[in-house]
């Protein structure tokens, strides 16, 4: 089809976002980066004009520190976290009871915290339980179903029947199918992206999406605001804008420092008209569907949801889009038929990760499948930066017998998670997880699949960030086709990997494993 004469207008604008590093260093990007700097300069001036004064204070500051130390040991902060900091404030006494008095006092976020109990209390009926579809789950698998009443219980996330799902075990066969869902949409298309670049693949998308606002259909993106300090430049809403697109980013960088930066959305949501969903761990951007090669081949998985559950990825986007708005009209969008896959099998459950609150939902559901589990747990993750209970979860179903497999990178895209990762082999190789790398790059997939009975597919990394810090989403599966394809393609990465030994951990290079010990006392801040 044609394009109009303002759509060109509008891509050729878009065209002159690409950013190179002098503008990149004379732009706001810049400045941020040279006041936050100043910031971190002025803050260790003051520390050093007081250095004079700590002996006639170290009294003071001992006891403060004892203080400190027992109310640790007595928080309910993670217990890798409690020893984190413990070191800071033993080898930084003042410094160190201010900066754990500043992260715990939610300056930056309060207001997104506020906000976002707000709205998942006003949600949380939003999408009713249907009682025939719970019971029916419950007399499948009691277990699960008991998974399932937690999942409800931390926000609306209700199990389905009646869903179709599609697994794509590349980004690429994602795309391809992402691009005919997005030229068939006729009422509305939202998207949430942790990273959106220019490149092919987003040219691709937009031109899609671009038209489609000109035909009337209703296009909403969000992406992550981190975007914006490196990828996209702080303009884009407005020139997306010029395309009839409404556009936000979450959580803007500031020049200011703020506690603010741990909670970024990491979540990959795409719904159209309310029928169709994806999710995974692909972004929009051209090393995810292996058009740009980094870190040699790039493993990943998303899938494609059609039916009843999808309505529950239109309530999270539409959650995400509401921080700012009084009415982000729920049940208008929530109204549109769903059309229900009825030769569909098993059960379906679409659910999402808030870091500001008490639960640690994406990590529990991991540690669940992993307690339940008979037979198997293979598990495709791109980073392994353990907390002391998930590393547990672990090693105990490995020695009561389970064959617990992880599928890590075999080639990193950051050199300290890939350290932390290594740190941890020798301890789970000991309790009998086996370990594999995959030699053709590196994987990004988010996969836990068990007995061939369940699975999740998602954006929720075995890390401190996605378990703690990060607004996360993934898809809980019980008994649906898709499953065997999730298995064959772990099988079929697996054929592609070289296998971790203790004779392999004693012959890493002694840079990773001196980096390795180094970092993981700081893992839990990272």
């Amino acid at each position: 089809m044609m394009q109009t004469e303002e759509e060109n207008r509008g891509l050729a604008l878009l065209k002159k976002g690409q950013k190179g590093i002098i503008h990149a260093i004379f732009s706001r990007f810049g400045l941020i980066l040279l006041l936050f700097l100043a910031q971190v300069l002025l803050l260790f001036n003051v520390l050093i004009k007081f250095e004079k004064f700590l002996p006639h204070i170290m009294g003071t500051v001992v006891l403060c520190s004892f203080i400190m130390v027992i109310y640790l040991l007595n928080s309910r902060i993670n217990p890798a976290a409690k020893i984190t900091w413990l070191i800071v404030i033993v080898l930084m006494p003042v410094f160190g009871v201010f900066l754990f008095a500043y992260t715990q006092s939610d300056i930056g976020h309060r207001a997104l915290k506020a906000r976002m109990h707000q709205i998942l209390s006003g949600t949380k009926e939003e999408i009713i339980q249907s009682p025939d579809v719970s019971e029916r789950f419950s007399k499948e698998n009691p277990g699960a179903a008991a998974l399932a009443h937690y999942m409800r219980r931390s926000g609306c996330h209700p199990v389905y029947e009646k869903t179709s799902v599609t697994y794509f075990p590349l980004g690429e066969d994602k795309f391809e199918e992402m691009l005919k869902q997005l030229e068939a949409a006729q009422h509305f298309i939202f998207m949430e992206y942790f990273i959106v670049e220019e490149g092919m693949m987003w040219g691709r998308i937009l031109e899609i999406l671009a038209k489609k606002a000109a035909e009337g259909v209703e296009v909403r993106i969000m992406y992550d605001g981190f975007c914006e300090f490196a990828l996209l430049p702080h303009d884009y809403p407005k020139r997306l804008k010029a395309l009839g697109i409404k556009c936000k980013m979450f959580a803007p960088i500031t020049p200011f420092v703020s506690t603010h930066y741990n909670y970024r959305d990491h979540r990959k949501i795409l719904v159209i008209d309310g029928h169709t969903a994806f999710n995974g761990g692909v972004n929009l951007a051209d090393e995810y569907i292996n058009h740009r090669k980094r870190f040699g081949h790039w493993k990943d998985t998303a899938v494609m949801l059609k039916g009843e559950a999808v309505k529950s990825f239109t309530l999270m986007f539409l959650q995400m889009w509401g921080i700012d708005e009084k009415d982000s009209e729920y049940k208008k969008f929530l109204s549109y038929p769903a059309y229900p896959a009825e030769a569909a099998k098993g059960f379906v459950i679409p659910y999402g990760d808030c870091p500001l609150d008490e639960d640690r939902v994406g990590e529990r559901v991991y540690m669940d499948i992993l307690n339940r589990a008979v037979s198997y747990v293979h598990i495709m993750t791109p980073y392994l930066i353990l907390d002391e209970e998930m590393d547990t979860a672990l090693k105990f179903a490995a020695e009561r017998g389970v064959e617990v497999v992880l599928l890590l990178p075999g080639i990193p895209d950051k050199k300290i998670p890939y350290a932390l990762a290594k740190g941890h082999y020798a301890s789970l190789l000991e309790s009998g997880v086996k370990i594999y790398e995959y030699t053709p790059g590196f994987v990004h997939a988010k996969v836990f699949v068990s007995d061939m009975r369940e699975a999740v597919v998602g954006t929720i990394n075995l890390d401190y960030r996605s378990l703690y810090h990060h607004f996360e989403c993934a898809t809980y599966l019980y008994e649906t086709d898709c499953i065997q394809d999730i298995e064959k393609d772990f099988q079929e990465s697996l054929a592609k990997c070289r296998q971790v030994t203790k004779e392999t951990v004693k012959k890493e290079k002694w840079k990773v494993k001196l980096l390795g010990r180094l970092v993981k006392v700081a893992a839990p801040l990272l």
